[in-house]
């Protein structure tokens, strides 16, 4: 923060050394004119400053979006994975494991997701996958397509636990603090820039300015809609975790 603030304050000290400097050439006239070359330029850097600020903030949670969505269809794959290496287990452990997978992703669904709209986790779903994982770990193959199904399932189970945490870190992320603050400090800046360049617009010139107005707001209120992954118009869904539930079922009606 106060290397920010310091740059802030080096480019307004440059600012006014220049323009000191320039009051004392002679030849240099003022320039009062809200249509004149400082207003266009100042507008111009406004506008261009505004305009790479709020694509930053759309873009970063898009992709951060993007990438939760695509990480719930992995974590969904990897328990899908599992519950067919689970057949192989040893003694009643296939029928354990498949119920423990079942009640898990009917556990993320029902009541881990609502949380992560919040940007937080469940605090018992780790450990229930730990627990999942504890179960298949102690189990103690008789031969070798035993030993391979136990490794097989552990290894998917390893493949839902990374995503899981992939999961806690999308639903926790969003833009830095300072970038909305900046969406809405230029954003705000490019509104009043003509009354601060001396225009005084009046009647059905100010229609455009109006609707500039309206367009900005609701672009910066967007900014913040959808700064969370889970959240908002770009909320990723447990449409995955909820298909995923249905192809356990229909393994299981087909063994």
């Amino acid at each position: 923060m106060l290397a920010y603030t310091l740059s802030i304050l080096a480019a307004v000290g440059a600012v006014a050394l220049t323009a000191l400097v320039f009051r004392r050439v002679k030849t240099a006239g003022e320039d009062r004119d809200p249509n004149g070359p400082s207003a266009a330029h100042a507008g111009a850097m406004l506008s261009a400053m505004f305009l790479l600020v709020f694509a930053i903030a759309i873009i970063v949670p898009w992709t951060t979006a993007d990438a939760a969505r695509l990480n719930t269809h992995a974590e969904s794959q990897s328990a899908v994975d599992a519950y067919w290496a689970a057949s192989a287990l040893p003694g009643t452990a296939p029928e354990e494991v498949r119920a423990g997978l079942r009640d898990y992703m009917a556990f993320v669904v029902k009541d881990e997701w609502p949380l992560m709209a919040d940007g937080k986790m469940h605090p018992v779903g780790a450990a229930r996958m730990d627990e999942l994982r504890g179960r298949v770990n102690g189990l103690e193959p008789r031969d070798a397509e035993e030993e391979d199904a136990k490794a097989s399932v552990l290894e998917h189970l390893s493949g839902m636990s990374t995503a899981r945490a992939q999961r806690t870190a999308d639903a926790a992320a969003s833009p830095p603090d300072g970038l909305l603050v900046l969406t809405v400090l230029t954003g705000v800046l490019v509104i009043v820039f003509p009354f601060l360049a001396g225009a005084r617009p009046r009647g059905l010139a100010m229609l455009p300015l109006v609707a500039t107005a309206a367009l900005l707001g609701f672009g910066i209120y967007l900014t913040w809609d959808i700064s969370r992954a889970f959240a908002g118009p770009l909320a990723v869904g447990p449409e995955a975790f909820q298909g995923t539930l249905q192809e356990f079922a229909r393994i299981a009606g087909g063994m």
